[in-house]
């Protein structure tokens, strides 16, 4: 059962309310104690031993609750940084709102990230201490000192732990009081720290509530990772709304479909990455018949995958007699966004029926502000593509202990995502492109990104692709450089097993190209087919072209 009307007027009239006191607010609120809000995957153990498969609002206040009497104890304090380094989502969420509720800076840290970068990373933070699981914890206890006052796992919080809390408990925030640094994917090396406020990842939870019923999350499947603030961002928003919300460990799309399957989701919300995996199962063989919604945040997702999806499931559909009817088949959210960003600021709605595609991200959200901008900072008019920037009052303030980095990637006041992009006449945005992946080739510059969504489309064989430019040792030749690269086409086909009948590297070739000439596309030098296994892909999945790069120009050089 979700909020009333009543209690949804309440909650948007809060000024009280931020990131940082969810559960306490909900508390105040008079919200019933031994309801079940949050299901788990079975990665966490509870401070008496057990592993619950589902809390209740009074088991989940009161885990973190210990938690923050064990931190307290171990002298932690307002504004003091803590490491999470887990590889389970609900490890992230129970210290989340253990730290912040004393005024603490829990600083996630992915658990797929290689351990001397994790190291690295937590070191640069300030962090006082650390929370990991078992493996995690040999991680960051590593070679070379670590500067951590502690490493804890869950083993070792106890009940009694909970008699320790400090007598100001809970600590009250300012709106501009961090309450989270979460971490950029990497894809271009050291993950930066992104941290956010008491006020920036609350503010579109809130407008959310304020201008949408929320119906179709009622029963919400979490596959982000836990580390991501938008799984953070996505637990509060379901405390609130009253909703079920179950998180996964793990992002695999098989292991998502398991979960679908079991947990029977209106919602799920995964990264690009994984919905592509899950298009390319046997969807057939799934019971998907409770989705009413996909959504995906991070990178927008390909048409292909979009289609495959949004086959299953079903939605209501508010005729012009204003009843409510149930339609065959599901509706994907595409939201274009980024940890920065703290919440996806473009939605681009999807349906059977939809046309909308050619990588097209849609408006911005009401209470922010997109351009395309020129390299001075420029908006620049319809169809010249530029770089992406945004105006958000969700936008993280700055990266932690790097402004330069942060500074460096501001323009014309905006903030400058690292996408390129341009503007249709009706002010929708078309995404073509990071600025670091885009490929100057001979006869001019191939956006690998939209090339990708033109190959899934057109050659339906294909699970998967990656497209690479491979340049002389010392030649920069993407979006910022003068350079020229050879385009290569790394192919993942649907059914991979080796058959000799299958076609060639050179077939593969001229049908990559020939549908890149009907396209008016740059052709690539060559296509390649490629086993899932050998894409390279970062701690939340993203596909890693720098590390291909580099790993096809050795390759090729030898």
């Amino acid at each position: 059962m979700l909020i009333t009307r009543q209690e949804r007027a309440r909650i948007c009239s809060d000024t009280e309310l931020g990131a940082g006191n969810v559960l306490h607010r909900l508390k105040a609120y008079g919200r019933p104690l031994d309801e079940p809000v949050l299901w788990t995957d079975g990665s966490w153990q509870a401070p008496d031993g057990s592993r619950p498969e589902a809390l209740t609002l009074g088991q989940l206040d009161e885990a973190a609750r210990t938690y923050a009497g064990w931190y307290a104890a171990k002298g932690v304090r307002p504004r003091d940084p803590v490491a999470v380094h887990t590889a389970s989502s609900t490890e992230f969420a129970v210290n989340f709102l253990a730290l912040t509720s004393l005024g603490a800076i829990p600083s996630f840290v992915n658990g797929n990230l290689p351990p001397e970068i994790a190291r690295q990373y937590v070191r640069g933070q300030g962090a006082v201490g650390a929370f990991a699981d078992r493996d995690h914890r040999a991680v960051l206890s590593g070679s070379g000192p670590s500067g951590l006052g502690f490493c804890v796992t869950a083993a070792e919080i106890r009940p009694t732990h909970r008699e320790l809390l400090p007598r100001s408990y809970p600590y009250r925030h300012d709106p501009t009081d961090p309450v989270i640094i979460s971490h950029s994917s990497g894809t271009t090396g050291m993950p930066k720290g992104v941290p956010h406020t008491h006020h920036t990842l609350m503010y579109a939870q809130v407008h959310r509530l304020r201008y949408s019923t929320g119906a179709d999350m009622e029963r919400t499947l979490v596959g982000l990772p836990g580390a991501h603030n938008a799984a953070v961002a996505t637990l509060l928003y379901c405390l609130l709304l009253r909703a079920n919300i179950k998180l996964l460990s793990s992002q695999r799309g098989a292991d998502v479909l398991d979960a679908v399957e079991e947990f029977r989701p209106s919602t799920v919300l995964a990264f690009a990455a994984t919905f592509g995996e899950m298009a390319a199962a046997d969807l057939a063989a799934r019971d998907l018949s409770s989705v009413q919604v996909w959504f995906n945040t991070g990178d927008a997702a390909h048409e292909a995958h979009i289609r495959a999806l949004v086959q299953h499931g079903g939605h209501e559909r508010i005729g012009r007699d204003l009843r409510r009817t149930r339609v065959e088949g599901s509706v994907f959210v595409d939201g274009l966004g980024s940890s920065e960003a703290g919440y996806s600021v473009f939605h681009n709605r999807h349906t059977k029926d939809t046309s909308a595609y050619s990588r097209c991200v849609g408006k911005p959200i009401s209470f922010a502000q997109a351009a395309v901008l020129g390299e001075d900072g420029t908006p620049l008019p319809p169809g010249q593509v530029g770089r992406l920037g945004l105006k958000s009052p969700t936008l993280t303030p700055g990266y932690w202990n790097d402004s330069l980095t942060f500074h460096r990637l501001r323009l014309g006041g905006y903030w400058l995502t690292g996408d390129l992009a341009y503007q249709d006449e009706e002010g929708n945005f078309y995404h073509l492109d990071r600025a670091p992946d885009a490929i100057r080739t001979r006869n001019g510059i191939l956006f690998s990104t939209r090339t990708e969504e033109l190959l899934l489309r057109e050659l339906p064989e294909l699970a998967d692709c990656t497209l690479v430019g491979v340049a002389p040792k010392g030649v920069r030749a993407d979006w910022d450089g003068d350079g020229e690269a050879e385009a290569y086409a790394l192919l993942q086909l649907a059914d991979d097993s080796d058959n000799d009948g299958s076609p060639s590297d050179e077939t593969w070739t001229g049908r990559v190209n020939a549908a890149l000439a009907d396209a008016g596309f740059p052709l690539v030098t060559r296509a390649l087919r490629m086993k899932p296994d050998d894409v390279a892909k970062g701690a939340t999945g993203k596909v890693l072209k720098r590390v291909i790069r580099d790993r096809f120009a050795a390759k090729e050089h030898t």
